[in-house]
């Protein structure tokens, strides 16, 4: 049998396309490892906190604004310290708690009223550093092999919150939480985050102690906040290609 030329250019046009295929396949593992890792983040949020203490026991009531400015820096596609500055205000009412507070301890007077109807809204600044750990490890998939763009994390670390009362309020906060992150863009993420924030001190609704009972440490009767947000941050500070990279 004759071919004709057409049917030779066209079996050899999809003999180069299939070559050309095939190798772009096997290319892939090689190609998804030449985008650049980024080494910081930096970024913004906003959310709502919540005081739990004295005169608010559900994380639901009284929330209020809080905003926040971060950095991050990523030892790998799973950790990262982060670097946590917010902003906002704290809010309670002995109406919400609904329950009696002897009025010596409260009023510092065995013969003063019990103020039921105290309530408070405080500004609050919060600052510290936590250490993230990403379930899976995180990326576009296109700098380090294996990296998802969707992943959860945990959350703890070391803070400082300082809450302007009566008079100035400062204590140490241990921050924890979780949340998940997401790689909207090859430089831009998105995170939701829930964290407790255990603090070391009982005054920062402007009254210390009213049950009576001494507060100490991190646990014992202090007051505590949640913080619910959500941030995005942009990558940069590229990490050196020829030394310690995290590819396979």
């Amino acid at each position: 049998m004759v071919r004709s030329g057409t049917d030779i250019a066209l079996r050899r046009t999809v003999t180069v396309l299939t070559a050309l295929f095939a190798f772009h396949i096997s290319a892939l593992p090689t190609m998804a490892q030449t985008e650049p890792e980024y080494r910081m983040e930096l970024g913004a949020g906003i959310g709502m906190v919540s005081y739990q203490g004295d005169f608010n026991a559900s994380p639901l009531k009284n929330q209020q604004p809080m905003f926040t400015l971060l950095a991050k820096y990523r030892f790998d596609p799973r950790r990262a310290l982060s670097f946590n500055v917010s902003y906002g205000w704290l809010k309670g009412s002995a109406k919400d708690a609904k329950t009696y507070y002897p009025a010596e301890a409260v009023t510092g007077s065995p013969d003063a009223a019990v103020p039921l109807n105290y309530d408070f809204k405080h500004q609050v600044v919060d600052a510290g550093l936590r250490l993230e750990y990403n379930f899976w490890p995180y990326g576009t998939g296109f700098e380090y092999r294996g990296a998802k763009r969707l992943t959860p994390y945990v959350t703890i670390g070391l803070g400082m919150t300082v809450v302007k009362a009566q008079s100035t309020v400062a204590a140490l906060n241990v921050p924890a939480g979780v949340g998940v992150k997401y790689k909207v863009a090859d430089r831009l993420n998105l995170a939701a985050e829930w964290a407790m924030h255990i603090t070391g001190s009982d005054r920062l609704d402007g009254i210390a102690d009213p049950y009576g009972i001494k507060s100490s440490g991190l646990f014992k009767n202090t007051d505590c906040y949640s913080h619910l947000r959500l941030t995005l941050t942009y990558d940069f500070w590229t990490k050196c290609r020829t030394c310690h990279n995290d590819r396979d």
